[in-house]
């Protein structure tokens, strides 16, 4: 009986979290249906890179492109050791709007993407700075619109919510698990609400007010963050500044890995910062993993009576119809759902272990202790 009132506590939470999920996702107004801006206003858009040289073509032509007048494209070369300085500068000889700022050091206290972030700001003088990646594609409209849309609905700051695209299906497959996990975690639908904690943050477009990045401390107070987009969200909600988020489907795009191995070496390097290093939390958060996503269709299945196994199927019917509703997935990632959940759960348990062990974390050739680390927060 416990296993059967499980099964259908799993079952109705499930369908729930569909629904609520189907919903906040339509709360989230599409980049594409806002008006361009007029008047324009000054922007800075600072893009940090290091060894990009396979990316950085494709996304800095989307920058160089966009139908926006008045910006500055202040670019962070830090520290590469690849083509990307030749790059950068065949790009400056083409496109006077680019600025080149080169780091050849990183100072002690710092991640380097953090860094070369707040040294663009340094560099900049503009009233609204957009801090992207290197790999970031743009729409020719997507900064019009997305300025028009700040300025129009007075924020502090903005973010996008990027297309995420891979050429490998299995990747995307996995995406579409993770995407549940993040949104929930973050529920970006809320960050418009003062009332509500929910922040949102994403390195592919942060979009924020000169006063307002300084209001919160700058980089300088996220210098050791690996998910400093994240918080620069939340330090923005924190100082009860005012947020939203778009969703930029068609308008910014990325190709955020390549296949699953790159995905999983990716967070290896930033999972444990969500559980603030602590290591107690992040178990905490594999065994809910396991627990709510990874394990409970397949026990149900193979271990259910009839009843139990009707309840799996409405579950896994409730996830493809949620699949099939949310672009970009496709109707199948729904039964991929355990496998990803396993994957990052292996992943999340595994960056944990191993952060510990060694003490710290390996960031770009840099080696951070895990007191330096926590004292950050």
């Amino acid at each position: 009986m416990v296993f059967f009132y499980f099964s259908l506590a799993i079952c109705l939470i499930t369908i729930f979290l569909n629904f609520y999920l189907v919903i906040g996702f339509n709360k989230i107004k599409q980049l594409s249906r806002q008006p361009i801006i007029e008047p324009e206003v000054p922007l800075a858009i600072i893009v940090a890179v290091r060894n990009e040289e396979e990316d950085l073509e494709t996304a800095l032509k989307s920058l160089c492109n966009i139908n926006y007048q008045s910006y500055r494209l202040i670019v962070i070369n830090d520290r590469s050791t690849d083509r990307t300085a030749e790059l950068l500068n065949d790009f400056k000889s083409s496109y006077p709007q680019i600025n080149i700022v080169t780091i050849n050091t990183l100072p002690e206290g710092w991640i380097g993407k953090n860094n070369a972030m707040y040294q663009g700001y340094l560099s900049s003088t503009e009233e609204w700075i957009l801090f992207t990646d290197a790999d970031i594609v743009f729409h020719p409209d997507a900064i019009s619109r997305a300025m028009g849309y700040a300025i129009r609905n007075k924020l502090d700051h903005l973010t996008i919510l990027p297309e995420m695209i891979s050429r490998s299906s299995l990747l995307n497959s996995v995406y579409a698990t993770f995407c549940i996990m993040l949104m929930m975690h973050m529920k970006p639908w809320e960050a418009k609400n003062p009332k509500s904690k929910s922040s949102s943050g994403i390195g592919a477009f942060n979009l924020i007010r000169r006063d307002a990045y300084e209001k919160i401390g700058t980089h300088v107070k996220i210098k050791l963050r690996p998910d400093d987009d994240l918080q620069l969200g939340i330090k923005v909600k924190q100082a009860k500044l005012k947020q939203d988020v778009l969703a930029g489907k068609g308008y910014v795009c990325l190709e955020w890995y390549k296949n699953l191995s790159q995905f999983g070496n990716g967070l290896l390097k930033n999972s444990f910062s969500v559980s603030d290093y602590k290591l107690s939390i992040a178990i905490a958060n594999v065994l809910l993993v396991l627990v709510s996503i990874a394990l409970p269709m397949p026990v149900m299945f193979i271990f259910g009576t009839a009843n139990i196994r009707l309840m799996a199927a409405g579950m896994l019917l409730f996830h493809i119809i949620y699949m099939s509703v949310i672009p970009p997935n496709k109707w199948w990632y729904a039964s991929m759902i355990p496998f990803s959940g396993f994957f990052i759960s292996w992943i999340v348990l595994r960056a944990s272990v191993i952060t510990v062990k060694q003490g710290g974390i390996y960031w770009r050739d840099s080696f951070y202790s895990l007191k330096m680390l926590r004292d950050e927060k």
